[in-house]
């Protein structure tokens, strides 16, 4: 499927307008294999880019509406990825690992890797679970090799 048509189409799901902001922000994030901070957004973007505040703007509502969701690595920086097809505003399907390789620094989204079910103590609810490997990716190792 094209590109433009999967923007277009996920858009429609979420049932957000297909400003060109959104877009050019969902095309960006994916373009990409591998999660993107706000920043990477930003250089992505370009000079005819968007403002940091329309850039953010865009990014909370991708996520509150299932489009997106956020990837946590080893840093303190927030990074993107696009969720699942059958993510909504209420429910998000996206119970997968997520790859930190040492090399490139390149967190990925492993959709076919489900974290694992953890049983808690009674007195205890998970809200969220994130599960988060290290080492290195197959593009790097192929390319030491």
């Amino acid at each position: 499927m094209p590109l433009t048509t999967r923007i277009n189409e996920t858009l429609a799901r979420h049932g957000l307008r297909a400003t060109p902001i959104r877009r050019q922000v969902l095309q960006v994030l994916l373009s990409k294999s591998y999660a993107l901070s706000s920043n990477d957004i930003e250089q992505e973007l370009g000079a005819e880019g968007i403002d940091r505040i329309t850039l953010y703007r865009t990014l909370r509502t991708f996520e509150q509406q299932g489009v997106i969701h956020r990837v946590i690595d080893a840093t303190d920086i927030i990074r993107y990825a696009s969720c699942a097809v059958g993510c909504t505003e209420h429910a998000h399907y996206d119970n997968h690992v997520h790859f930190k390789c040492n090399a490139c620094q390149h967190t990925y989204c492993l959709n076919q890797v489900s974290i694992p079910p953890v049983v808690l103590p009674g007195q205890f609810q998970a809200e969220r679970s994130d599960y988060l490997m290290s080492g290195v990716c197959n593009k790097c190792r192929t390319a030491s090799a």
